[in-house]
């Protein structure tokens, strides 16, 4: 398609017609607040569901009676969860914002009722599938959603509100999920899922219709939608598998591997051929959508690895219980928040706000670099108030990666930008964790015995080789977080402008 045919379709989506409603009425921040409540609560299905089951899968694999394939409850709803996230993305950009976010509520809680209802394990991984399916895009959807409500210029201020909610998802999942299993019955981690989709539902279905239109006539690519989920899969399956069920070098994790790379190349083909393909080339040839979110994938990829490692060192290093080690987080997640908060809101006062972000990264550097040289020696309460001061430091770079973005594509693709960005960012977090997992796991030589970060805290292990591991990992934290500074440097500063759809044609006019 041209660049005048494009200019034409444009133009059409901004009629006068359409842009009406919402110039005669514009959303008040009361209306906002509505709004971002129910996608809030959206939000926090999808977010708990990641964290909830962990604590109850023990109990899980002892009443269903196979405890051997109980990694398959977590890793089903991560293969449809991320495979999906840009799906959702094009069909907002297609449909509107609201239909896709309801079906999304929806398929959600119809997996949430399979998964409570499963008789077997290999059921309820096949519900957790579909659970996925539906969870998938939710904070995808929530981030465009503030997208379509708020002005670039502001929009910091109101990320802010999605760090809580992860912050919520990550403090109260593992503890609601270990209280239920104990002393009600594990379903019950899943039947809670319908009051809190049924009230997101009814908090969205009527406010969401006030949000400005940008969709446009779309043809949905199914082969490029099938090709990228087929690669995803792939791809995420090798990564889980490797190292734990298989050696690295395995002929089965190579031919993962391998199916994985035709897939992605058989994508990148049809990119470059179809009339519309799942993801427009202009975004992806965007400097500041390419740059914003590599930097994201890097920074945000590395802080997940650190989450899902981090309680392997408290206790095989610190010596602290399992129910201790979750604590032991809360740092990562609280500092995390606060960056986001302080960054959000800088942006709504200064120019050249990707300074913030920037001397943030510089000091999770920094803080990083001291726990590497120190690890296994630096007492637990400095240690966690330096974690905290790291988090803190990454935590400024989410905000301004999103909005930067979305302030760089026209209205009606951000769905299709958020959604991929959200999608490269679980990408690298899978390649960061299957990274530290190799190091970890290598190193005390346990690739492909079966065992896995979970198994390895429950056995006794050689203290002073967790440490030199771990400062194999710390010190590739380092490297993650120098990535995405280097990054993020070289994402270009636009300016912020006060109307989101200005904002957006000014950036496709330079």
């Amino acid at each position: 398609m041209d660049g005048q045919t494009r200019h034409l379709m444009d133009k059409r989506v901004e009629t006068p017609a359409q842009s009406a409603p919402a110039a005669a009425a514009p959303l008040t921040h009361e209306d906002i607040r509505s709004i971002l409540f129910g996608i809030m609560l959206a939000m926090f299905l999808a977010a708990l569901d990641q964290t909830i089951v962990a604590t109850a899968m023990p109990t899980i694999g002892r009443e269903l009676g196979d405890v051997a394939h109980l990694p398959w409850v977590v890793t089903s709803y991560l293969l449809a969860s991320t495979a999906v996230t840009p799906l959702y993305g094009k069909l907002a950009d297609i449909h509107g914002r609201r239909i896709v976010l309801l079906s999304g509520i929806v398929v959600f809680m119809l997996g949430s009722i399979a998964c409570a209802i499963a008789p077997s394990l290999w059921l309820l991984v096949v519900a957790r599938f579909v659970q996925g399916l539906g969870g998938g895009g939710l904070i995808a959807l929530a981030q465009t959603i503030v997208a379509d409500m708020v002005p670039p210029k502001e929009r910091g201020r109101y990320q802010v509100y999605i760090a809580g909610v992860f912050m919520s998802a990550s403090l109260l999942g593992p503890v609601l999920g270990g209280v239920i299993a104990e002393r009600l019955h594990w379903s019950v981690i899943f039947w809670i899922n319908l009051p809190l989709g049924a009230a997101a539902y009814a908090m969205t279905s009527s406010t969401l219709k006030r949000l400005p239109r940008h969709e446009r006539p779309h043809k949905l690519d199914l082969l490029g939608a099938a090709l990228i989920t087929g690669a995803t899969m792939t791809l995420l399956l090798a990564l889980s598998w490797g190292g734990t069920h298989y050696p690295w070098a395995s002929a089965p994790i190579g031919f993962l591997v391998a199916l994985s790379l035709l897939l992605w190349l058989a994508f990148a083909w049809r990119l470059r051929t179809a009339d519309e393909p799942l993801i427009p080339l202009d975004i992806l040839a965007n400097p500041v959508v390419r740059m914003g979110t590599i930097a994201a994938g890097f920074g945000m990829g590395t802080f997940i690895g650190l989450t899902i490692y981090l309680p392997v060192y408290f206790e095989t290093v610190a010596g602290l219980s399992a129910a201790s080690s979750g604590l032991g987080l809360l740092p990562l997640t609280v500092g995390t928040v606060m960056g986001a908060t302080l960054s959000g809101r800088a942006m709504t006062r200064l120019t050249h706000y990707r300074r913030v972000p920037v001397a943030g990264l510089c000091v999770a550097i920094a803080g990083m670099a001291v726990l590497t040289v120190l690890a296994g020696t630096m007492p637990l309460v400095p240690f966690c108030l330096l974690l905290g001061l790291v988090s803190l430091g990454l935590g400024t770079m989410l905000p301004v990666a999103t909005v930067s973005i979305q302030n760089a594509v026209l209205p009606h693709q951000l769905g299709t930008a958020t959604g991929t960005a959200n999608f490269f960012r679980q990408i690298g977090g899978a390649l960061v964790v299957a990274v530290f997992g190799a190091i970890v796991l290598g190193g005390i030589g346990a690739s492909g015995a079966g065992l896995s970060h979970e198994t390895l805290t429950l056995g006794a292990v050689d203290r002073a080789t967790m440490v030199r591991l771990f400062q194999y990992v710390f010190a590739a934290t380092v490297l993650g977080f120098a990535c995405a500074l280097f990054f993020l440097l070289r994402m270009k500063e636009l300016p912020l402008r006060s109307g989101a759809a200005d904002a957006a044609k000014a950036v496709a006019g330079d």
